[in-house]
């Protein structure tokens, strides 16, 4: 059982309310640091000294947020009206259970039960508006006595482990952060590395702008966990990526463009160290890529991601091959990172 993805994965943190998980992750690196600080948006940001054969300042970047629910009302019956924090399909709501606000009460996403419904509303997708949060009380008061509006709602989720696949809520992206947190806990990089644990990518890759900008990296690496859709299908397409391929590279997304020497550098670390990986077919999506390399005058920037199937729902699926090689290549990537690296000349 890999116990650093279950308690990271079982914590909670949805975008705007990570304080849980951020001093979980505090805890988990404070013996492998020089120094961590918070700032004023919730971003944990750690400094690992290196050894001093370079004087380039590396920023590796992972998102402690996940996605999930905002109370925004109450109904008379005392159940609670929600909306979505991050992307969501509606369809994968109803009837899955919540934990709700700092007391984490137990509630079910709910609707009008099918046996109820006419035949037009069994064939329409319930929207997230008509749904309700249950948490079992009788009537409007009794609600709001127990939860405020803004309080958050997160899936409840074990972690559990299938032979080489795990299941979860919140890969998306405490696969990255458990993969930021085994970097820091190995011997000291050639150069000053901060670890930049960010908040609210769910909403607009918030946190990791203002990170880069206090950091001021030379360049930066981003760890991501990237929806995969490699099931089978009728239309003669490859997927974009495959769980057990290893790693996802980005190239290109609806945000950036990778930095095209830290791409082939990655490459060319990968095959010599015989690491297996994949190019994520170029298109929708984004990482924190988008905002890190546009702050000071431009910062190289390039992502490595964990593929996992069913992104923004309340399970996850992950290889636990790949989330070892993102490791590897995140490790020896760094170790082999050089100012001739990180220029562009051309």
């Amino acid at each position: 059982m890999n116990e650093l993805l279950k308690n990271l994965t079982e914590a909670v943190g949805v975008s705007g309310a990570e304080k849980e998980v951020r001093l979980l992750i505090r805890d988990l690196i404070a013996d492998y640091v020089d120094e961590w600080r918070v700032d004023s948006m919730g971003n944990l940001i750690a400094l690992k000294k290196g050894a001093g054969a370079s004087d380039i300042r590396v920023m590796v970047d992972a998102h402690m947020d996940e996605v999930g629910l905002i109370v925004s009302g109450y109904d008379g019956n005392g159940t609670l009206k929600f909306s979505g924090i991050g992307g969501f399909d509606d369809r994968s709501l109803l009837g899955k259970v919540v934990q709700v606000g700092p007391k984490k009460l137990t509630g079910v996403i709910g609707a009008r039960p099918i046996h109820l419904s006419t035949a037009s509303q069994r064939n329409t997708v319930t929207k997230m508006k008509d749904m309700r949060i249950d948490i079992g009380v009788k009537d409007k008061d009794a609600a709001s006595g127990k939860v405020k509006i803004g309080e958050r709602a997160a899936f409840v989720t074990e972690y559990e482990e299938l032979g080489v696949t795990a299941v979860a809520k919140a890969f998306d992206n405490r696969a990255g952060c458990a993969a930021l947190v085994e970097l820091l806990r190995a011997r000291p990089y050639p150069f000053d590395l901060y670890a930049a644990f960010t908040v609210q990518e769910e909403v607009g890759l918030r946190g990791a702008g203002a990170a880069a900008y206090s950091i001021k990296p030379d360049a930066a690496l981003i760890l991501e966990c990237t929806p995969a859709y490699d099931l089978p299908n009728k239309e003669d397409a490859s997927p974009n990526v495959a769980l057990g391929a290893g790693p996802s590279l980005y190239v290109m997304d609806s945000g950036a463009f990778q930095s095209p020497q830290l791409v082939s550098h990655i490459m060319k670390t990968a095959d010599a160290h015989n690491i297996p990986y994949q190019i994520r077919k170029p298109g929708g999506g984004g990482t924190n890529t988008a905002v890190i390399q546009r702050v000071r005058g431009a910062i190289p920037a390039a992502t490595i991601a964990v593929p996992g199937r069913y992104a923004h729902t309340p399970a996850m699926m992950i290889n636990l091959n790949d989330y070892a090689n993102v490791v590897k290549l995140a490790e020896a990537t760094l170790r082999n990172l050089t100012k001739e690296v990180i220029r562009r000349d051309t």
